[in-house]
């Protein structure tokens, strides 16, 4: 695409009042991006993007290395193109071949997940990633980073895998995968819809959602409460016509909830990655020859500060638990704490009676009759 191109699409949908369906008509009307802005000129409720600061920003895509790809593109994911909303334009960090494989899956869960949604979250995108379908997320904590961490961890640790963030594609958030966000540019890709250097708002991540929903065959959902953006997602991709899985869960526990909903209504029972192979029916290429040669190159973070709105605690003790009960050492694993700070806490929660003990150095949550 000629330079002047992606500068007038850039500087079009980035003015004020215009968003992807209003650019799209304006496309329509006028016939090119150039043609847009010469006509909104005139259009009282449009307010253009400062074409230098467009130019700004290339400038610095180009030093940091992130690829521009606008709806116009050949790299540009076919699978976004039939939804009416798409981002005229996508930045990207990695291997931009990915974004147009021919099997794909969205995981999407709880931030506060519990060790064995985590556990499964993994092992679904490590076997479905050996399948050669590729694991698709937003890069949250919880169920988002155990899917993107399995993917990464099959065909020998060199498994590629989708990051969608809800920030500029150079800020990783939250704070804790910055070592993930590195992990998926050498070995997979990243993209975002916003502007490079864009800090986490909360409006953002619905649009981030539709993305998710929207670039694979189908979503797969594992732990949710009712409340859930997760279903959210999972109604997206409905809409999109892709299909629709969920993990069961017991229903003492909120997490499982929204997945056991998804079901009554129609959504694919898993239980593992076949179940899902089962039902997307399509072929798959081997994900491993489209990888990049790798790029011998530092990676440079965005500070990020988090907006108010937006929390950045880090997951509690007792979200990590369920009923069944869960090993104390997959505990202080998960959550990084010392084994003793570990103890404390589970300490507090047995006195106050929230959990109990089990054989075999494991606690559960009380089932509450």
């Amino acid at each position: 695409m000629a330079a002047d191109d992606i500068v007038d699409i850039l500087q079009l949908i980035n003015s004020e009042n215009v968003g992807p369906v209003t650019f799209y008509k304006l496309i329509k009307k006028f016939g090119s991006a150039k043609r847009a802005l010469e006509e909104a000129m005139a259009i009282a409720k449009i307010k253009l993007f400062p074409r230098d600061e467009v130019l700004e920003i290339l400038d610095e895509t180009a030093k940091k290395d992130i690829a521009v790809i606008s709806f116009q593109d050949t790299l540009y994911p076919q699978q976004l193109l039939g939804i009416s909303d798409a981002p005229p334009v996508l930045f990207a960090r990695g291997n931009l071949k990915l974004l147009n494989v021919q099997a794909s899956l969205s995981i999407v869960g709880a931030r506060n997940a519990s060790i064995n949604g985590r556990k499964t979250a993994s092992r679904i995108a490590y076997d479905l990633t050996n399948k050669n379908v590729v694991i698709i997320s937003g890069m949250a904590r919880g169920i988002d980073a155990a899917a993107h961490k399995g993917s990464l961890y099959a065909f020998n640790q060199q498994g590629p895998t989708i990051a969608v963030l809800g920030t500029g594609v150079d800020v990783p958030y939250p704070d804790e995968n910055q070592n993930l966000y590195a992990q998926i540019v050498e070995q997979g890709c990243v993209i975002s819809e916003f502007l490079p250097g864009t800090l986490p708002q909360a409006l953002n991540f619905p649009r981030r959602n539709k993305i998710v929903a929207a670039l694979s065959l189908g979503t797969l959902v594992v732990e949710a409460t009712l409340k859930s953006g997760s279903l959210i997602t999972a109604k997206l991709a409905t809409e999109y016509g892709r299909k629709l899985f969920a993990v069961p869960g017991a229903p003492t526990d909120a997490r499982s909830l929204g997945p056991n909903l998804l079901i009554k209504n129609g959504a694919s029972l898993v239980e593992n990655a076949q179940d899902i192979i089962k039902v997307l029916h399509t072929p798959c290429q081997p994900i491993l020859q489209l990888k990049n040669p790798p790029k011998q190159q530092e990676l440079r973070f965005e500070t990020v500060r988090p907006a108010q709105t937006l929390s950045s605690q880090k997951t509690k003790i007792i979200d990590y638990l369920n009923s069944d009960g869960v090993y104390v050492d997959e505990i202080i694993r998960a959550s990084g704490m010392s084994a003793s700070e570990v103890a404390l806490e589970l300490l507090d929660l047995e006195m106050s009676g929230k959990i109990e003990r089990q054989s075999g150095n494991k606690v559960s949550l009380i089932k509450r009759k």
